[in-house]
């Protein structure tokens, strides 16, 4: 059965309070009994100290001192508050008792003189409350006087108290559950309006936003998060649209250059060295679009799935890559560092190597073949980094911020795009957005550029 967020909290919230209610009735109830209890018995203890010294069994005989006093003084007592005395010898016989037993008589317990404890019993119909003191004289213990006070009015103020708790109770339990219920579901009442207002967005207004609402508390929260969420997914949408017209609009003019090709080829005969020339065109075409397809592939599949991580000695790893590209591209590839001991960074290493290849490629085709490519080893604000810097053309400031875009490529002199796919450093930028790399660029218009990879997870 699915019940509601708000029925959750209401009997979560009344559970708990209905425990804390327990825990306070039952706390007030035994408060009141030790309390009504030490009362009577203090009661009793001064009715056994008045009255121990003015009773004495001599020779199996009652004696008072001052009779006509005590019994006049006991006779006022016993109309104006229940006290019940009972005098009996070592084997608990009854030797005289107050007026006011009738025909019933106390208990006798032999061992609960010597604690001098009261406990709780009944007398006939009465439930009383009795203390037993010893009787002594000229130091010989003679026999015990009982003494006992009515527990009738405490018993039933603390039965009384008892069924008024008991009441109470559910009564509390059934206001608390509906208050709850009621405060809950004035609590949840703005996610209500956020979940009404998330149901309109969709793929086609993707830019609505729900309003924040004050003070700035977790709903506030809560809002701005969504909020944050739906212009990642806008932005994120944006970008696929993007890629997608970019990818087709660049995929298509290959695929064009070499339509043209084949429809000249097959309108008249041509001579052998037309036909090769038109054959190394369209196969020039074929060589950019597999070029094209391999970076596509490589940006879908860069951060799909958990990269394992390692530890990567950065200035042998550098020294290496370096050494061969430089074999295998036939340019100068230079490496410095003025670090003397070795540096260890956190990363996947494949990932590395894809980045260091595409960001060197890029130097040598943006820079004279004179010139050579330096990659450097050291620290930046205490963190490792590894420099790639060319001598090339560099890139205009405007175009820094745009130049991991996929498919962005600045323009040269003649106002047409530098040739290539411009997909190498989008690459980049998301191998080293899931590696724990922040790359930063400097470039000037005709002095060359370079990529500073800083490495976050330093090991």
């Amino acid at each position: 059965m699915n019940v509601s967020y708000k029925e959750r909290i209401a009997r979560r919230l009344t559970l708990v309070t209905a425990l804390i209610v327990l825990v306070v009735f039952a706390i007030i109830y035994l408060v009141v009994n030790y309390t009504v209890i030490e009362s009577i018995d203090r009661e009793l203890k001064l009715e056994t100290d008045k009255h121990v010294g003015q009773i004495f069994i001599v020779n199996g005989e009652i004696r008072f001192v001052h009779k006509d006093e005590w019994q006049e003084q006991e006779h006022s007592q016993i109309q104006l508050n229940p006290i019940f005395i009972e005098i009996v010898d070592m084997e608990g016989n009854s030797m005289d008792r107050s007026p006011n037993l009738g025909e019933n008589h106390l208990s006798f317990y032999p061992d609960r003189a010597i604690k001098k404890e009261a406990w709780t019993l009944k007398t006939g119909s009465r439930e009383v409350r009795q203390m037993q003191i010893p009787l002594n004289h000229a130091g010989k213990q003679e026999g015990y006087m009982l003494v006992a006070k009515s527990f009738e009015d405490a018993r039933e103020l603390l039965t009384n108290l008892r069924n008024i708790l008991l009441i109470l109770y559910p009564g509390i339990l059934i206001s608390l559950f509906l208050s709850m219920r009621f405060l809950a579901g004035k609590s949840i009442l703005p996610i209500k309006t956020i979940i009404q207002k998330t149901n309109l967005i969709s793929q086609s207004n993707l830019n609505e936003r729900i309003a924040v609402a004050e003070p700035n508390d977790e709903i506030a929260q809560l809002t701005r998060s969504i909020n944050e969420l739906l212009a990642r997914l806008e932005q994120s949408m944006i970008r696929e649209k993007q890629f997608t017209s970019d990818a087709s609009h660049e995929l298509r003019t290959p695929l064009a250059v070499m339509r043209g090709t084949l429809e000249v080829l097959i309108r008249k005969p041509r001579t052998s060295e037309e036909y090769v020339e038109k054959v190394k065109m369209a196969l020039g075409s074929i060589d950019r679009m597999s070029e094209m397809i391999d970076q596509l592939l490589s940006l879908a599949r860069a951060g799909k799935g958990k990269m394992s991580r390692e530890e990567v000695e950065l200035i042998s790893f550098t020294q290496n890559f370096a050494k061969q590209t430089e074999k295998e591209s036939g340019r100068e590839i230079a490496f410095e560092t003025n670090l003397l001991t070795p540096l260890f960074a956190l990363v996947n290493e494949k990932s590395l190597q894809m980045i260091l290849n595409n960001l060197t490629q890029n130097a040598i085709k943006y820079s004279a073949e004179s010139t050579r490519v330096l990659m450097q080893v050291g620290r930046h604000d205490g963190a490792p980094f590894i420099l790639v810097r060319d001598a090339g053309k560099g890139m205009a400031m405007e175009s820094l911020d745009k130049i991991f875009d996929p498919f962005y490529r600045e323009m040269d002199e003649m106002g047409s795009a530098i040739q290539g796919t411009g997909l190498g450093l989008a690459i980049v930028k998301k191998l080293a957005l899931e590696s724990d790399i922040r790359v930063k660029v400097e470039s000037q218009k005709g002095q060359g550029s370079s990529f500073r990879l800083i490495f976050v997870n330093e090991v």
